[in-house]
């Protein structure tokens, strides 16, 4: 028996995933027992830009936030192609089509459309202010022609948010969860300019992957790991009680890219 279960107390956890995503990871993290602290430290909205002029030949989707400012339109029609299941429902509901999913990555994301589509396609990019070199590095390599959209944008939060400042000012605090290496960076921004940075190096910090968790790594925070595969059923593994280490949290070297492990123990008791 793992002392989480001795212990019989939840975890109290901060999942700092902007909104409405953030809801939904906030009500699995209670249907595991735990007790979800949703204090989102970025703020999604549609950019408001107008969509490039085409034609295209298909759309490309890293991200759900990048959907509703596609429902509706002439590009719903275009075949999507997301990088994975949490996009590609989020596109279906939204009534894209039709719609390819790829296996959860960017490089994943590039090879089914190097699949699917032949080189010279135009591609219509739906992504936010902040994105990362990959599918587009890869796509353009293969001879595909890219344009990217800025649909989204974030915008960091001007201030730690208070029940989690209240949370770290009294070490009650046991995980945090990241999904982007935005909203890593910024979460420990805002703990640091709030004075509550030691706090936020005790908690165990649950990362969706490796690039996630560099903001942390960068910062010498060793109390964390990444998930095994860059998806939220891999992430919340580390939460459930029989996945929890008897051996303290496993940290990611500093000097290596990422320590994959499905599981993290808090690395202080509480009985």
């Amino acid at each position: 028996m793992t002392r989480a279960k001795e212990c019989g107390t939840a975890l109290r956890v901060w999942v700092a995933r902007p909104l409405p995503a953030g809801a939904r990871t906030a009500e699995r993290v209670a249907d595991l027992g735990h007790r979800p602290l949703l204090a989102p430290v970025l703020d999604l909205a549609l950019s408001g830009a107008p969509a490039p002029e085409g034609p295209f030949d298909a759309l490309v989707l890293t991200s759900a936030s990048a959907v509703p400012a596609l429902a509706g339109s002439p590009l719903a029609a275009l075949p999507a192609y997301c990088v994975g299941a949490r996009t590609a429902c989020a596109a279906r509901a939204a009534g894209l089509g039709p719609v390819h999913e790829a296996g959860g990555d960017a490089l994943a994301l590039a090879d089914l459309i190097g699949r699917a589509l032949p080189r010279g396609a135009r591609l219509l990019h739906a992504a936010g202010r902040e994105r990362k070199d990959e599918p587009g590095d890869t796509l353009a390599a293969r001879g595909y022609r890219l344009t990217v959209w800025v649909a989204y944008a974030a915008r960091a939060l001007p201030a730690l948010p208070e029940p989690v400042a209240e949370a770290l000012g009294g070490d009650s605090l046991d995980a945090a969860l990241h999904y982007s290496r935005r909203s890593a960076a910024t979460a420990l921004g805002l703990a640091r300019a709030a004075g509550r940075e030691e706090a936020f190096r005790r908690v165990a910090h649950h990362c969706l992957s490796a690039d996630v968790a560099a903001p942390l790594v960068a910062a010498g925070i060793l109390s964390h790991v990444v998930a095994a595969r860059p998806d939220e059923d891999a992430l919340l593994a580390g939460l459930r009680p029989d996945g929890l280490l008897s051996d303290g949290p496993r940290p990611i070297p500093p000097d290596s890219d990422a320590e994959a492990s499905p599981a993290l123990r808090p690395g202080r008791e509480r009985c």
